[in-house]
């Protein structure tokens, strides 16, 4: 998977320079504040290129995001690099796979954001992602994420979908051609990526499968118990709705209260 996203990391700002990571991160914040009031330090599980975490360290937490490709983590120090000093110093990553990764720290919270945890597509692999946010919280500690929600992906379907766009070096076109498998609550969406280079005309085609796990809050709730949470409150990413089958994806507050179940 590393090589996955470190092909993808080279057009992925370019591919979501339209995200609104400020909104977002204060979507995130506020449910951090609603219910934990001293947190300062933050993980950040599947940081990518540091979007959000630029901006959580803005708003004055300190971050640490990991991931598992070092292609995304360049241009993360990238993105740091360029921010004021004493912006930039509340900000570090290093990679690590979220599964298996183990810091030797714990944060007042911590947070995987952009469908990191959809990425978890068998029992084990999300358990193990459920396990190392356990491990780097302290009691009480909350753990937010967003996923790909059940109901909606079945009942609107995913659709082969076409995405062009271009910057000041490259060209990309995008085709996104998914294909379900609903015995397995997964979705295979494979994407063929035309990237022209402006300067020499040349252009590389790209194949990438990225396999996308929906959940559903009965399933979500026993993972959680499981390994040592309890569900707080299940929404409607973006929002302050429940799941519905109207949003693709849900957001989940969760915290540490308690050791993992047998």
């Amino acid at each position: 998977m590393s090589q996955l996203f470190d092909t993808y990391a080279r057009y992925y700002d370019l591919l979501y320079r339209d995200k609104d990571y400020a909104v977002e991160s204060d979507y995130v914040v506020n449910h951090i504040r609603i219910k934990e009031q001293d947190t300062k330090r933050i993980l950040e599980l599947g940081c990518g290129t540091g979007a959000h975490a630029e901006h959580l360290a803005r708003m004055g937490y300190t971050v640490h995001g990991v991931d598992l490709s070092e292609a995304m983590l360049a241009r993360a120090e990238e993105r740091k690099a360029a921010l004021p000093p004493e912006v930039a110093a509340r900000l570090s990553f290093s990679l690590g796979d979220v599964r298996t990764v183990r810091l030797g720290k714990t944060y007042d919270a911590v947070v995987s954001l952009f469908h990191v945890m959809s990425y978890q597509a068998t029992n084990a692999d999300l358990e193990a992602a459920f396990a190392t946010a356990f491990v780097h919280l302290k009691p009480g500690g909350l753990f937010l994420f967003d996923f790909w929600y059940g109901p909606s992906v079945l009942t609107q379907k995913a659709e082969v979908r076409v995405k062009r766009l271009e910057d000041h070096d490259i060209k990309v076109i995008r085709i996104a051609e998914p294909v379900m498998h609903i015995n397995e609550n997964v979705v295979d969406v494979n994407y063929t990526v035309f990237i022209e280079v402006k300067e020499t005309g040349k252009v590389e085609q790209v194949r990438e499968t990225h396999r996308m796990r929906y959940l559903f809050l009965p399933e979500l709730e026993n993972v959680l118990r499981g390994g040592g949470f309890q569900l707080v409150v299940p929404l409607a990413w973006m929002t302050d709705l429940p799941p519905s089958s109207d949003h693709w994806a849900g957001f989940v507050v969760a915290s540490r209260d308690r050791l993992p179940q047998p």
